[in-house]
């Protein structure tokens, strides 16, 4: 199999695997022992630009930058195509989440797209919940089916 094609697959499992990693991180670490460092993001009222669950993305971009420096040093090899899927899901994350659910940057407001209305929609659903426990929807590219359905039915009214 060409090596374009080998590195493509590692870069899309990488990036698959992080929404895996995410959800499992949000719901048992940021939801548990974490929770100090990301209660604030739940209970925002303090109209500061930056919140204490910002040191997440330090965290999680750590294995990313570690495996692409080990890739790059390595001849590019498995490690670089790892790190650039994980770096790709965070920066897919930070669009998603932080400018497109969250506003922290007031751009891309409005959308038509069922997809991107139901990440929305289920994200509301997961902040619904101010405290540490009952929480749902802890992932952020892949969401209960009935999201979709009800952003497909608020489209078509």
């Amino acid at each position: 199999m060409s090596p374009w094609i080998v590195n493509t697959l590692i870069v899309l499992a990488a990036f698959i695997g992080m929404e895996c990693v995410a959800w499992i991180a949000h719901k048992y670490l940021m939801h548990g022992a974490l929770w100090f460092l990301h209660h604030d993001h739940h209970q925002r009222d303090d109209g500061d630009f930056f919140e204490k669950n910002d040191y997440f993305f330090a965290i999680f971009a750590t294995p990313g930058i570690l495996c692409l420096l080990f890739g790059v040093n390595q001849g590019f090899n498995h490690f670089f195509w790892i790190g650039l899927g994980i770096t790709i899901y965070g920066f897919t994350y930070f669009l998603v989440h932080d400018i497109f659910i969250h506003q922290r940057f007031k751009m891309f407001r409005n959308t038509d797209s069922v997809y991107l209305k139901a990440i929305r929609r289920a994200h509301k659903m997961h902040h619904k919940h101010l405290g540490k426990h009952q929480g749902e929807c802890f992932g952020m590219l892949w969401v209960p089916l009935k999201y979709f359905r009800e952003a497909k039915n608020t489209a078509s009214k």
